[in-house]
């Protein structure tokens, strides 16, 4: 083609005027860009002047289709029109000029296109594409011409990445949380089988246990029918004759030639030799059992253990006859009777006098109560009344007067009325309720006004169910070996007589008539009473002595009325343990609502509880028994929790039906008092009961002294406030125990025998529960609890300010609730957990009510002041 060409540069100056179009069109709009399109329409009819060589340089550029070809001119700028200008096709403006390009243009295209091959449509709008890229580009100009359906798709491409993108998210997100949660499950799981083993072990030691106790209970049965056998076989040898005696060996010396009489005795011994040594046999073979185990039984053992079964050392073959022998032996036994009766006395005597002149000499109550407990009381209400109107079915049993211990201030006149099964014996048919504690509380006659009036009470505990912690003299005179560990080890021990014995001295003299009159001045307005189970019945198998706690129960009731005190009936131990704690009874495996027995012994439960509702619902008790306690710290963590919920349910329903009209009081359960929200909250009056001690949890009891006190003082008030609030927690709660000792270092408080969180040496002999690291705040071996335990009148006076104020701050923050019980009135040497020896010692109030202390805002520095962390 020639280059002076007048349509090449027709064709020149048009793409020239579309490059500058666009370039304009890319800042302007509506009307502005209209109006330029006019413009450069008027403009395009003007000559171009151009160079060769520009035309050259353009022609360079000139475009093909692919196969070869020079693709049509494009129209005039003349021809152009706002429809092809206002186009956002490409497509649609390559058609537009197509229709307006001059019929000479078409000819001379057709005729270049004729010599090659036709294209497809997919072939023209990819020329279409790359054409528009190039025509873009040549004047180094970047104006890309995107249509709105293009950009629509883009968006849509972009809007569709982001949802795969938050999709993702969503499923990682959901991926970590479902392995968090079996993780969690996992541990949960491994914790379950944890304590699902510990049951086994303890249900496996409880069950060796009893099988011990039972071999222990056949062999003295065993023993007891021989003995018996051999008194009876005595005692019709002795009711013979002389006579009678010399005529039966007359027919037996007549009946037998001496010859026989020897064969025959020769025969007696030999059975009497061979039934020795198979006793002695069977006895090695018990022994020696464990020994071979353990690798320890030998030759020399056995012949030592004989020798001891048989009382000595040994000794050489005797000549006396058997006769002669036993005469030896029995005078043996006179002449070591009548050494051991005076050696007895020679001590007995002294000690008896240097005691009658000690408490001749001493006037405080105190003593008073020992004396009374080391002799018999009077039991002057006896007098004129005689055995025998006691009927014969009654005597010597609980409703025989003349076996009891104490009749003080008991009605001894014979009857067997009974309530619920209950006995009325014992009880004085008048009562007087016009009783007031204090003039801070109102009259018995009253209602208290629970919820509006702050609870002030006390615990007696330690009185009609053992605690170790509280009287040790009980425990402390046995070993290890001899497993003496509660109430119920310990009258196995003793034995039936002798339990009954001493656990009746106990009740006439720990808790008195005086006691309720010092309870009174110090304040107090309620007690609390706990009691075991056996006070009301006892069942086959039990060791605990039957039904003798009851009278001491409804006496120490009469006291606290004769002294205007409310009483808070606290059923303390329930058949099989509801906690396995040594207070509920029995230590070791928990038998209520779990094992073989759980749910025999829950309707057991509730069958006592049928018996005290009916006895309690009396008018005689309507203004005194205000409070009534369904169960003592029921561990609902290791039972089922809907189990208990259930047994609570059925014992609240039972005890109202029955005429009970009091509050109803339940324990916690250690649940966390956050966890009651919604639960039993369709029952009128209740009352949850919490027990807060910093003693048994680790956490608190590291705390320094300055934070114990804050945590009294801010963490239990918020913790009352909570509960009370019945969108937060339950509604109405009190602490129904609680002390000021901040350290375990009391001996037995962790059971008998066994160390302390404090200092590092609690030896359960389970790793799960052993603590054997110090546990005080400073957590090294400093750690001691020698000043802890220490008599009072050796405590610094930080130490005393401290104590002082750690209890003010606790009857505060428990105040914020409907109040308290104090645990306990007296121990035998525990002086952090007596209120009687703590208000002696000075470090608790003389009054309940009296506070020299409000939980300020600023605590002091009692490091700063001298008083150690770690005693």
């Amino acid at each position: 083609m020639a280059r002076d060409d007048p349509d090449l540069d027709d064709r020149e100056r048009d793409r020239e005027r579309r490059r500058q179009r666009r370039n304009s069109h890319r800042d302007d709009t509506g009307d502005e860009r209209d109006r330029r399109r006019r413009s450069h329409h008027r403009d395009s009819a003007a000559p171009v002047d151009e160079t060769a060589a520009e035309r050259r340089h353009r022609r360079g550029h000139r475009a093909t289709d692919s196969s070869g070809a020079l693709l049509p001119r494009a129209a005039r700028p003349g021809q152009n029109t706002d429809t092809e200008l206002d186009s956002p096709s490409p497509r649609k403006r390559r058609a537009s000029q197509s229709q307006s390009t001059p019929r000479k243009s078409r000819t001379e295209s057709a005729s270049r296109s004729r010599s090659s091959a036709p294209l497809s449509l997919d072939a023209i709008a990819k020329l279409d594409k790359a054409n528009a890229k190039r025509a873009s580009g040549w004047g180094g100009v970047r104006d890309y011409d995107y249509d709105e359906e293009y950009l629509q798709e883009v968006r849509k491409k972009e809007e569709r990445l982001e949802k795969e993108r938050r999709r993702e998210e969503r499923r990682e997100k959901r991926e970590k949380e479902r392995r968090t949660e079996k993780d969690r499950l996992r541990t949960v799981e491994v914790e379950e089988k944890k304590k699902k083993k510990e049951r086994i072990r303890q249900a496996e030691a409880e069950s060796k246990r009893r099988a011990y106790e039972s071999d222990i209970a056949a062999d003295e049965d065993s023993r007891i029918q021989r003995e018996k056998k051999k008194k009876e076989a005595r005692d019709r040898r002795r009711g013979h004759t002389d006579d009678e005696r010399d005529e039966r060996k007359k027919r037996y010396a007549e009946k037998f030639t001496p010859s026989v009489i020897a064969e025959k005795r020769v025969r007696a011994k030999q059975r009497r030799q061979e039934k020795t040594l198979q006793s002695e046999e069977k006895k090695r073979r018990v022994i020696s059992g464990p020994l071979l185990e353990e690798g320890g039984y030998s030759e020399d053992y056995e012949y030592q253990y004989m020798m001891e079964k048989r009382g000595g050392a040994g000794s050489i073959p005797s000549d006396y006859s058997e006769e002669e022998l036993a005469r030896r032996k029995k005078i043996k036994r006179i002449l070591i009777g009548v050494v051991s009766v005076l050696i007895i006395l020679a001590i007995i005597i002294p000690v008896a006098v240097l005691v009658s002149k000690k408490n001749g000499n001493s006037s405080s109550s105190d003593n008073t109560a020992k004396e009374s407990g080391s002799s018999k009381p009077k039991n002057s209400n006896l007098d004129g009344l005689s055995e025998n109107d006691i009927p014969a079915s009654a005597k010597g049993g609980i409703l025989d007067p003349f076996t009891w211990y104490d009749t003080t201030d008991l009605n001894v006149t014979y009857t067997d009325a009974m309530v619920g099964g209950l006995s009325l014996m014992g009880l004085n048919s008048t009562w007087d309720d016009d009783v007031q504690a204090n003039d801070k509380v109102p009259n018995l006659k009253k209602s208290f006004g629970y919820g509006k009036l702050p609870i002030r009470g006390v615990n007696v505990g330690g009185w009609l169910n053992m605690e170790p912690f509280i009287t040790p003299s009980f425990f402390d005179s046995y070993g290890s070996r001899d497993g003496v560990i509660d109430e119920w080890t310990l009258c196995t021990k003793l034995g039936t007589a002798k339990c009954k014995s001493q656990f009746e001295q106990h009740y006439a003299t720990f808790v008195t008539k005086q006691t309720f009159v010092d309870i009174r001045a110090a304040g107090f307005d309620h007690v609390r009473i706990p009691f075991g189970y056996w006070a009301v019945t006892t069942y086959d198998g039990d060791v605990y002595v039957p039904k003798i706690a009851w009278r001491y129960l409804l006496r120490g009731i009469e006291y606290a009325r004769q002294n205007g005190l409310r009483i808070n009936l606290d059923l303390h131990g329930l058949p099989g343990s509801q906690n396995g704690w040594n207070h509920s009874g029995r230590q070791g495996v928990i038998g209520w609502l779990n094992g073989t027995n759980g749910e025999l012994n829950a309707q057991r439960s509730l069958d006592i509880h049928h018996q005290l509702s009916q006895f309690f619902a009396q008018p005689r008790y309507k203004n005194i028994v205000t409070l009534y306690g369904l169960v003592n710290e029921p561990r609902m963590v290791d039972l089922d929790t809907q189990a208990v919920l259930s047994w609570t349910q059925k014992a609240i329903t039972q005890i109202r039906k029955d005429g009970i009209t009091a509050i109803l009081v339940f324990g916690d359960g250690f649940l966390g008092l956050d966890n009651w929200q919604g639960k039993l909250q369709t029952d009128d009056n209740l009352l949850l009961d919490v027990h807060q001690y910093v003693t048994f949890n680790v956490d608190q009891l590291s705390l320094t002294h300055t934070d114990k006190l804050n945590f009294a003082c801010r963490g239990w008030t918020q913790q009352s406030k909570r509960s009370m609030d019945k969108t937060t927690g339950f509604g109405p709660t009190m602490c129904g125990e609680w002390s000021q000792a901040d350290t375990d270092c009391t001996p037995n408080i962790n059971n008998v025998g066994i160390g302390t969180r404090w200092e590092g040496t609690m030896n359960t002999g389970n790793a799960s529960t052993s603590i054997l690291k110090p546990q005080c705040p400073l957590k090294d071996n400093t750690c001691s609890c020698e000043k802890a335990t220490a008599d009072p009148s050796t405590y610094s006076d930080a130490y005393k300010k401290w104590l002082y104020q750690f209890a003010v701050a606790q009857m505060i923050s428990f105040e914020a609730g409907w109040g308290w019980f104090y645990w306990t009135w007296e121990t035998e040497k525990a002086t952090q957990w007596s209120w009687k020896s703590g208000m002696k010692a000075g470090i608790l109030p003389q009054k309940v009510w009296e506070r020299e202390f409000d939980c300020p805002m600023l605590l002091e520095d009692f490091e700063a002041l001298g008083l150690e962390e770690n005693y």
